[in-house]
């Protein structure tokens, strides 16, 4: 199994990247998370910055992979920086929790009905788990809500050591203690944001984890091309 973290955007308030995961397995391609639309990266005023040949398909080509090629598409949320591009991979079963599917189709997120269009398409396969689940062996889908109802991160168990992919959940360094991180102005729900960053600090201490912030542009920058 390898690992590669793709920078698919700059979040231009902070620096921090944008990222998306490509899983390579034995079993199938796994994506993490699609990015900001490419169609809006551009925009000189925009909250994100998507620079030419960095949107998450030009991203797979430049590891030689076309959106066909990736069997599934694993959404932490649907909030725009995260599921922007769904609609590039039409071949794929998106996995999403069950809850968090639940509340974006009922439009009571603006932030998130704003970019209905680009995740809630007819011709997406969306696969609805409730909880914890494993994916495929090696791949486990951790509910960690609270930024936004049903929120999940990835636990990758790769050859050398565990990658838990934290997402929104624990965004930066600056929020690994549970009890002083700070709670950022879109997560939705401090208790829970606190329960779930306690969550899986102990989960990656127990299983030995690299933590992988979701927006921190310090680690971003250790973050080698490939993890194996």
């Amino acid at each position: 199994m390898i690992l590669h973290p793709l920078r698919v955007g700059t979040v231009r308030a902070t620096g921090g990247p944008v990222a998306a995961y490509l899983i390579r397995t034995g079993s199938g391609n796994v994506l993490v998370d699609t990015g900001y639309p490419a169609e809006l990266g551009g925009q000189a005023d925009g909250p994100i910055r998507v620079a030419e040949g960095e949107d998450v398909v030009s991203r797979l080509a430049a590891l030689g992979f076309a959106p066909a090629d990736v069997a599934h598409v694993v959404c932490s949320h649907f909030d725009p920086d995260h599921a922007g591009n769904h609609g590039a991979f039409p071949d794929a079963e998106f996995w999403v929790q069950d809850g968090h599917y639940r509340v974006a189709t009922s439009g009571t997120v603006p932030r998130i009905e704003r970019f209905r269009k680009y995740w809630d398409l007819p011709e997406l396969r969306y696969r609805r788990v409730t909880g914890d689940h494993t994916l495929l062996p090696g791949i486990e889908l951790i509910e960690s809500g609270g930024h936004v109802p049903g929120h999940q991160s990835v636990l990758v168990r790769l050859p050398t050591r565990p990658v838990l992919l934290a997402v929104d959940a624990i965004p930066t360094a600056a929020a690994l203690d549970p009890e002083r991180r700070p709670v950022y102005p879109f997560d939705l729900d401090e208790a829970a944001v606190r329960a779930a960053t306690a969550r899986l600090v102990k989960l990656a201490e127990s299983e030995n984890a690299l933590i992988v912030h979701g927006h921190d542009p310090v680690q971003w920058e250790t973050l080698p091309a490939t993890l194996s």
